[in-house]
């Protein structure tokens, strides 16, 4: 089911001219007195596989909620196509929610699971059965088409679903943690089956989940949320190289935080060459911002344990620092080394184990140096 990917990159967030289907504007969400949602601004467009990630209790869910017509905003507006969805009953709305659940009826075969709201739509009676026939191919299920929920898997009941979703031609598909309930091999395959079904359908898709993996992996940008606010919202790549704050470079994948000062620049070092103070007795680390930082402020330095070398000679790199090994974490195809740099201070490298376990040359006490370059790691303020 691969499809070739457009010559011309999908990115109408970058278009001052695109209209974006769904607008959030200023929308607060209050229970009581605990506020879920906080003077929310977002833009999302039509065809985006769009990801709402966080931990649980940021507001994810009530966001999607009001979005379905579940949930309606204490403040502010939704308007989807331009339209104010505020008043629009869930029935109403151009718009489906595939529950984590599935919420399949046991009694009926795929195939009514499929048609059971095309037979509820004002679609034409002689008409349903051609479109359940198109949902079926496109989920691979046609031979499936008798068959109850119970005789089918997880994953193939995760697709009826998903059918039955899509067969009214929504504008927009509500995904709430659609493959919580599969194993971690299936549901990394059923990632891949839910891109090639967003692009083949070009329905926008806004998906909620806790998965960075899952989030980073199917969707065109990806919005971090904390306490009911978007702490970036950005393209998987962007959100993983360039994060704006600690928390969103600690939240997605593994990363080392440094914690420093800014030196005063060498005169005729460029203006964005940031050089930091870190732990005593230990080289400055020599980076680069795209912001001015005085002399003195407090900052962070980021950088992926992939992005840092480790060797058991001194090699020649912008950063070098001298450690223990004091961990090895084994995981087949790449090893993580915790490598103690000071006392109580860890920096974590990751090599590709592409020798034999007996050929290679690091363990646990050995001393052993860390370096990466000077555009490795991302210097945050904040």
């Amino acid at each position: 089911m691969a499809h070739p990917r457009p010559e011309v990159a999908f990115a109408p967030w970058d278009d001052p001219e695109a209209k974006p289907l769904i607008q959030f504007k200023n929308v607060t969400k209050r229970f009581g007195d605990f506020t879920a949602i906080e003077d929310l601004t977002l833009d999302i467009y039509a065809k985006e596989f769009f990801a709402l990630l966080g931990p649980s209790g940021c507001g994810k869910t009530t966001l999607m909620r009001m979005l379905g017509g579940f949930e309606t905003p204490s403040e502010g507006t939704i308007l989807l196509d331009g339209v104010d969805i505020g008043p629009v009953p869930p029935n109403e709305r151009p718009v489906n929610m595939m529950f984590q659940s599935y919420a399949l009826f046991p009694h009926l075969s795929v195939w009514d699971n499929i048609a059971f709201g095309l037979k509820r739509s004002a679609m034409p009676k002689d008409q349903i059965g051609d479109r359940v026939e198109k949902m079926l191919k496109l989920t691979q299920l046609g031979k499936f088409a008798k068959r109850k929920p119970h005789q089918i898997s997880g994953g193939q009941r995760q697709r009826v679903a998903l059918a039955r979703a899509l067969a009214k031609a929504p504008k927009l598909l509500l995904l709430d943690e659609p493959l919580g309930a599969l194993d971690k091999k299936l549901r990394h395959e059923t990632q891949f089956e839910l891109m090639d079904i967003q692009e083949t359908t070009g329905t926008t898709f806004v998906i909620v989940t806790h998965d960075q993996e899952e989030a980073m992996t199917v969707a065109s940008r990806v919005a971090v949320m904390t306490e009911g606010k978007l702490a970036q919202v950005a393209t998987p790549d962007q959100i993983y190289e360039a994060p704006n704050s600690t928390y969103v470079a600690d939240f997605i994948g593994d990363v080392n935080i440094i914690e420093g000062t800014v030196e005063v620049p060498e005169k005729g070092a460029a203006d964005t060459a940031v050089t930091i103070r870190w732990a005593n007795h230990k080289a400055p680390i020599n980076a680069y911002s795209d912001r001015h930082l005085p002399a003195a402020s407090s900052v962070h330095f980021a950088i992926r344990p992939e992005k840092v070398a480790i060797s058991s000679e001194a090699p020649e790199a912008a950063n070098v620092v001298e450690g223990k090994i004091l961990d090895i974490a084994y995981l087949g195809n790449i090893s993580t080394y915790h490598v103690e740099v000071a006392p109580g201070m860890v920096i974590k490298a990751q090599a590709t184990n592409n020798r034999r376990i007996s050929r290679r040359n690091l363990t646990w006490e050995d001393h052993v140096y860390l370096s990466w370059t000077d555009t490795a790691g991302v210097v945050l303020t904040e």
